[in-house]
């Protein structure tokens, strides 16, 4: 068996080859190593348990045809779209709610260009970066103030730091364990002086 893996190239040595050194201008240099690496650990697990040179590895063509398309489909995005045909509208496994046209230009919009995030154009001076979503909530909802956070752990923080401090927080077992799962709520009580 010893022969088989003297048989496998080193991936110094596969690197020189023209076809890497295209791979390489084409997928970056650190892709390559690593899929030549895969494709090495593959080979060697190939000869452990059949006691043979992978199919891959009988010509220089097949190898590099086979890096290739692991290369491409590094390039795949994962991500696809799919129907959601579950019955729950917001479903946290297919990406939660879909946005609007106008707020995808707008999403577009900032992510490519500079955007007066933290600054106040007006006034000359920097600001507060949660200014717009806070004004846009209060309009919306007729609130007195407002306060935008990304996560489930934060506003139940808020919640309790505002609503419940020095009081008794009655939760149902289900949402316990369901809150529990992504974020340690007890130990969020006690830090909020909750019990």
């Amino acid at each position: 068996m010893q022969h088989l893996f003297r048989q496998i190239p080193s991936v110094d040595k596969l690197l020189k080859q023209p076809q890497a050194v295209d791979f390489i201008q084409q997928f970056g240099h650190q892709a390559v190593v690593e899929q030549l690496r895969l494709l090495i650990e593959q080979a060697r697990s190939h000869i452990l348990h059949h006691h043979s040179l992978p199919d891959f590895l009988t010509n220089e063509t097949t190898l590099f045809a086979q890096l290739f398309h692991s290369l491409s489909q590094l390039q795949l995005v994962q991500l696809r779209p799919v129907f959601n045909l579950t019955g729950t509208v917001l479903h946290t496994n297919l990406g939660r709610g879909l946005w609007s046209e106008a707020a995808i230009q707008a999403a577009t919009c900032a992510m490519q260009n500079n955007v007066a995030l933290e600054f106040d154009i007006d006034e000359g001076r920097r600001s507060h970066r949660d200014l717009y979503i806070s004004e846009l909530v209060t309009k919306i909802t007729g609130a007195e103030a407002a306060c935008v956070v990304n996560n489930n752990a934060a506003a139940v923080l808020l919640m309790l730091a505002t609503f419940a401090k020095d009081k008794e927080v009655i939760v149902s077992r289900g949402n316990w364990s369901k809150l529990a799962g992504h974020f340690a709520f007890p130990i969020l009580c006690c830090k909020r002086d909750v019990s």
